[in-house]
This record gives C-alpha cells, structure tokens and sequence, in this order.
C-alpha cells in the first residue's frame, strides 16, 4: 500500500513539476492522487525521497554566522529517533502535541516525528502567552508539548496533565536530546488513513477569537501540491521564506512545499528583522526561489535592494495581498514579477499567479490546478457562473477540494456557515475579469459603503502606503450623518516622519490626487495599529473605537475640512 500511494503521490508531483510554464495543461490535466486506504507523509514520501539522500534537506543561519544543516537522510532517521522516544513517552496514534519552537532544526525533527506515530501537530507561535496556551492546550486536550527551555516558564501552573518536553535543560521537563541517545531503527507505518487527523490549527484570530482549523493526512500534505507548483519549486532549489513558526504560512512554505519539491529548506534566523542581511544571504546562500509578506518587500525595497541575486530565479509573496506598487519596485530594480498567491489557514493555496503566466498588475492571478476557486453571490451564497463578476471567494464543496480542512473543531454553527450552499466561504472579496484572473476587495466585514459607494479598504491603502511617511495603513469608516461612512485612515508612520499638521495634509493632498472622488480619505490619524501575534492588523479594533468615538473627535485626527486648500 505504501509503495502505491509513494507512486500516485510522484506522479501527481511530476505532471505539475513538467508543466510548470503551460497553466492551461496543468489546470486541464491535473489530477489528485489517489492515495489508497492508509498515508503517511512523513513515511510515504519525506523518508522515500530521503532514502541514502545526502543533499540538505534544511539549512539554518543564525544572525552571527552560525550554522546548522541536516541532510534528506539526516532528517528522516532524527525524526525516526523522536517518533519512537516520544512514544516510549506514551505518546499514541491520535494525540496531540503543541509544538512552540523558533526556527530550528529540533522543530523539523518534531514535526516528521510526531507525524510517523500518527499523532497530531499543533503548531504554535513563540509568541503566545500564558492566556493563548491555557487555551490552546485546553481545546487540544494536549498530550504533550515541547518548547525551549527559555519560553518553560510561560508553562509554569497551566492546568493540564501533558508531558513537558524541553529544547535544552530545565526543572521538570524532560530533555529533548534524549531522543537521540538509542541508535537509529526505522519506524514502522502508523497506519494512518487519509481522513484521520494531522494538525490543529489556530487561526490569527483578526475578526474574532482565534478559530481552531483541523487538518487531514492529505489536506495539507497533498493540498500543498498546489503550492509547490504556485512558487514553482525545482528538485535541487534553495527555498527561503520568511514565516514565524506557528502559523500556516510556516507550514506552507517551510515544510510541505519545497520537501514536495526535493528542495531544501534555508532559513536565516534572527531576532530582529534586517533587510541588508536578509539580501546578503539571497546572495550569498544561492537562494533560488524566495517568499516573503508585503510588510518584508516593502523593507527590502527601502533598504536599497540593488542587484538581483544571480541564483533567484523565483519570487512569490503571500500572507496580505501585494501592494501594484511594490510589484513595480522589484520589477524596476530586478526585473522580476512577484508572483502574488492567496489561500488561508483553512486551506492551501488557492489562487495565485503561476510560473510563465502572464501577470496582472493589482490582481492574485487565477484558480490553481485541482484547486475548484470561484465566486459566491454575496446575497444567496450561491456559485455565481463563470465570466467577468464580484462577489466572495470560495471553493465548490461538489469537487472535493482537497486543500481544505475538515472544519472548525466544536463549532457547528460556524462549520454549517462556512459550508453553506454546497460552497466553503472564504470570507474574501474578489473581482474577476474575463480572463479568470481574480483580484482581491477585501474582507467582507472590512467592505463598507460611503454615499452608497463601495469602498475596499484595501485598494485605498494600497495608494497610501506610495506615500514616503507610510509604513502601513488601515483604513475603516468613520460614522458620518450625511454619507453615513468615509473612509478613515489609521498611519503607522514610516521613519523619519513625525506626526505633524504638515505630514497629515500631504498624506490626504495624496490621497485626494491619486483615488477616485467616492473614495476619497477623509480623515487621518497616526496611530499604533493593534495586531494580532501573528502581525497582521485587527481593524476590528479600529472600527470598533470608531463606533465608540461616533459623534467626538478623536486626538490627534486630521480631517480633510482642516485644511481650505483640499477644497473644490
């Protein structure tokens, strides 16, 4: 059985491997594997590719030079040694493991490890609290969990009877070098089907309390075909992408993705984010293929990006969607496409601008091979036809997209919500052209009306972040009785620029010169925008002191009124 899933599954990864540059055959030929009665990732395919494989499989430096690297069989008999020590442990077939590491070799080695007992990753950020792991382990039932003995302490009285397993020495926690102290013996197969259960996902949590998503044997392990493809991963590249651990882009881009690929994982890991040494190392490490968020472009292209690396060959970003304007910069500079792509934690990658397509300035490209993409109708949830329309993104349940997860973990309501009309709703707003290229709105909670206008806060803060003072923008209403909304924007400024009269008016003058009169921003304040741990921006918040603030003015905000010289 292991043998024949190992052949569907190379066969599904070598078609989109051979039609990289030609969209049309991929989309019309691709078919998902199908992958027999039992799967295993970590067994069925990292270990047959890693069989007396002495390429690196993860490569990691430090910020002083350090180095670590494992090779393909390296890796496969390390996590073959945490499998079987943390099951010694009594961790069994279906139990969960919060898994909260920095990026480090140990957290490769837990991740294939837990997979070959067929337990169940949880995945979580360094940064969470003692608040976010009270409930994270308490939603889980965790089993176990491992965390560096810097971040124990943030452990210390949770509730719980879960094993304490420790990168490094601590009271009361077990040593996870342990591991390695009995010589090697390959694993047996957990035996795991294709339905069971891999991971546990929380999602950032930007509209609401944080979702907890599950995940499939083959959700994401053969889901991430799609995004193997999107980045257009080679056997033999050096994959770097910058993701914190504990969110699915990590899982995306620094797990599935390039060991689908054969290519080998680089990380540069540091503690403050540098641009100068991040392009140092594009340079110097012969990174082939490179994915960062618009927040890393953006400070790339500040830092002077000078010449392109000689080995890059691919550049793709995902997380929020790519301002046109840091699309140009690159192009400008290295000329290169950033190839935009979008998906959530509750899916792989779902729409994105392939290799050798043609791109479209503004827009997140078209639906990915076996990846069934659409548009919702946003009044009935029903599938709008194809052709030219606008409504939310979302995925035909009728064929079986297999990226998605299983659901919301003991939350029916909100799975019967998602999955309505024979669809899963994203909670996304798109436009597509008749083309098929789609092109992000925004949220459907962060769509508003200004004088009956549709407003997506996202096109304006696209414009607004050109602006030399802008570092980042929210944009949500403002409560007005005669247009009931306009458009407010919240600045995080750039440095170098102060929070003055003379910084707002150039913003808004900016603004008023560069949108369409309906979408004009109306009011500015600098503001330290809230985020949730994973980065990205909670206007939930912001709109929510805007309704608390109806009617006063907030301290200090500029309106376009303050100033006679925006009129007419």
């Amino acid at each position: 059985m292991g043998q024949a899933a190992t052949t569907a599954y190379r066969a599904a990864r070598d078609f989109l491997l051979n039609h990289r540059d030609d969209y049309d055959a991929a989309v019309n030929g691709f078919h998902w594997p199908d992958l027999g009665d039992e799967f295993c990732w970590a067994v069925d395919w990292f270990d047959v590719v890693a069989q007396d494989n002495d390429r690196p499989a993860l490569v990691i430096v430090e910020q002083d030079g350090s180095r670590a690297a494992r090779t393909f069989q390296e890796m496969s008999r390390r996590s073959d040694q945490v499998a079987t020590w943390l099951g010694s442990l009594g961790v069994r077939k279906g139990d969960a493991v919060l898994v909260m590491l920095n990026n480090q070799v140990e957290l490769w080695e837990t991740m294939l490890g837990v997979m070959k007992l067929g337990a169940v990753i949880v995945p979580t950020a360094t940064a969470a609290g003692p608040a976010d792991l009270t409930d994270r382990i308490g939603r889980t039932a965790a089993r176990a969990v491992v965390a560096n003995a810097a971040d124990t302490e943030k452990l210390d009285g949770l509730p719980g009877d879960y094993l304490r397993i420790a990168v490094g020495e601590t009271a009361g926690w077990r040593d996870f070098g342990a591991a390695f102290e009995t010589p090697w013996r390959p694993i047996a197969h957990p035996g795991t089907a294709p339905q069971d259960r891999l991971l546990l996902y929380f999602t950032s949590g930007t509209t609401s309390k944080p979702k907890l998503v599950e995940h499939t044997q083959v959700s994401y392990p053969v889901g991430h075909l799609s995004t193997f493809y999107w980045i257009g991963l080679r056997p033999g590249d050096v994959h770097l992408n910058v993701s914190s651990p504990g969110w699915a882009k990590h899982a995306w881009s620094n797990f599935f993705a390039p060991w689908i690929g054969e290519a080998t994982i680089f990380l540069y890991s540091y503690t403050r984010f540098d641009a100068p040494a991040m392009l140092e190392q594009l340079r110097s490490e012969g990174v082939t293929s490179f994915c960062a968020p618009p927040t890393v472009w953006r400070m790339l292209i500040n830092a002077d990006l000078g010449d392109k690396p000689a080995t890059l060959r691919e550049v793709v970003g995902a997380g929020e969607p790519l301002n046109p304007e840091v699309i140009r910069q690159i192009e400008k500079s290295w000329g290169v496409t950033i190839r935009d792509g979008y998906g959530q934690t509750e899916t792989s990658v779902q729409i994105a601008n392939t290799p050798g397509s043609r791109v479209k300035p503004g827009s997140m490209g078209r639906p990915l091979p076996g990846v069934p993409s659409g548009l919702a109708d946003p009044t009935t949830g029903e599938l709008l036809p194809a052709g030219a329309n606008e409504g939310e993104i979302c995925l035909d349940l009728g064929q079986h997209p297999v990226g998605l997860m299983t659901g919301y973990v003991a939350d029916p309501e909100r799975n019967a919500d998602v999955m309505a009309h024979g669809v899963y709703h994203t909670g996304d707003v798109a436009s597509r052209d008749a083309d098929g290229y789609y092109t992000y709105i925004g949220r459907t909670d962060d769509v508003f009306k200004a004088s009956d206008y549709k407003i997506s806060p996202f096109e304006l803060e696209s414009v607004l972040i050109e602006h030399p003072a802008v570092a980042e923008a929210a944009v949500v209403p403002a409560p007005d009785p005669v247009r009931l909304a306009i458009p407010k924007a919240y600045i995080a400024l750039a440095p170098g620029h102060d929070a003055t009269r003379e910084t707002a008016f150039e913003i808004l003058k900016y603004a008023r010169e560069h949108l369409a009169p309906y979408q004009r921003v109306r009011r500015v304040e600098f503001y330290e925008l809230p985020k949730t741990i994973s980065g990205k921006i909670r206007r939930v918040e912001l709109r929510g002191r805007e309704a608390d603030i109806a009617g006063s003015r907030s301290v200090p905000e500029w309106r376009d009124d303050d100033f006679p010289e925006l009129k007419g």
